[in-house]
């Protein structure tokens, strides 16, 4: 999938550990890992919304979308 969740540069722009922002962000360190890790499906918009305030920043700055990643389908030229 072309969306990586950027989650570890704001929390070391931030200066916040994994299981501070888990307690104020209200999910499970283990979910968080999902998410920080690029193993999430989806990600509840009451979710983005807690993860932006608690690392007072905008949801671009946590998920980007990159078209040619290694998930990308490859052309075969054919």
């Amino acid at each position: 999938m072309p969306i990586y969740v950027n989650l570890d540069v704001m929390m070391a722009r931030r200066h916040i550990g994994a299981g501070e922002l888990a307690d104020r962000v209200g999910i499970t360190p283990a979910n968080l890992s999902i998410l920080k890790n690029n193993k999430a499906k989806a990600v509840r918009f009451s979710t983005l919304e807690a993860l932006c305030r608690a690392l007072d920043c905008q949801p671009g700055d946590i998920l980007e979308y990159a078209p040619g990643g290694p998930d990308a389908p490859q052309d075969t030229g054919r």
